[in-house]
C-alpha cells in the first residue's frame, strides 16, 4: 500500500538520521578523549586567523575542543538539531554542514582576533539553527515553520546570548558567521528544491 510504504520510508529516514547524528556526537567526544590522552595534541587543529597554514584546519576545527566541558555544552544542541536537518534527506544535509562548516571556518580566519585558536561545533549548530529557523518559511511547509518556531523558542536567548562581544573565550564570529550561513543555506536549497513554475 503506497501509504505504507511512505510510513516506512519516513521511519527509515529518521532512523538514518538518528544513528548519524548519534555517531557524530560519539566522535566528537571519542576525539576529546584523544585529545586529553594525547595531552592536547589535537588542540592544534582548530583555527589561528590569516596564517595562510591555518586554512587546512577550516574543516578539522568543527570537531575539536577544548576540554570535556566544551563538548558536553555543544552535545544537546547539535544532536538534536542535527536530527531535525537530517530528516530532509542525508545527502542534503551532507552538503549543509559541509557548506556551514567551510563559511563559518573562512569567516574565522578572516574575521578572528589574532593570536586566538577558534575550535569546536558551535559555529555548526549556530549554523543549523539558523536553517531551521526560517527553512519551513522559504519552502512554505507548516511543519517546517513549526520546527523552526519550537527550535527557536527552545534555542534562541542562548543563540542571542552567544552572539554577543562582551562574552570572554567565546568566538561571537565564529557564531554569527555559522548564523549568517545557515540561514543563506535556508534560502539556497529552498530555492533548488522547489519546481519552477512553467507558462503553458
Amino acid at each position: 500500500m503506497p501509504g505504507t510504504e511512505l510510513e516506512w520510508s519516513r521511519t527509515d529516514r529518521a532512523k538514518a538520521a538518528a544513528k548519524l547524528m548519534v555517531g557524530w556526537v560519539a566522535l566528537l567526544w571519542l576525539l576529546e578523549v584523544v585529545d586529553v590522552a594525547s595531552g592536547h595534541a589535537l588542540d592544534g587543529l582548530g583555527i589561528t586567523p590569516r596564517e595562510p597554514s591555518e586554512l587546512v584546519d577550516v574543516v578539522p576545527a568543527a570537531f575539536i575542543h577544548f576540554g570535556f566541558a566544551h563538548v558536553a555544552a555543544n552535545s544537546v544542541p547539535l544532536l538534536v538539531m542535527g536530527f531535525l536537518a537530517a530528516l530532509g534527506g542525508l545527502r542534503r544535509f551532507a552538503a549543509l554542514c559541509l557548506a556551514i562548516i567551510v563559511a563559518d571556518g573562512l569567516g574565522v580566519w578572516l574575521m578572528a582576533p589574532a593570536h586566538t585558536n577558534t575550535a569546536g561545533a558551535s559555529g555548526l549548530i549556530f549554523g543549523l539553527f539558523g536553517f531551521l529557523l526560517v527553512n519551513g518559511f522559504v519552502e512554505r511547509r507548516p511543519l517546517g515553520v513549526v520546527v523552526g518556531l519550537l527550535v527557536g523558542a527552545v534555542w534562541g536567548g542562548s543563540i542571542l546570548l552567544g552572539l554577543s562581544p562582551l562574552q570572554t573565550g567565546v568566538s561571537w564570529q565564529a557564531h554569527l558567521i555559522g548564523l549568517a550561513a545557515g540561514v543563506a543555506a535556508a534560502f539556497w536549497f529552498g530555492r533548488r528544491g522547489t519546481p519552477r513554475a512553467l507558462i503553458r
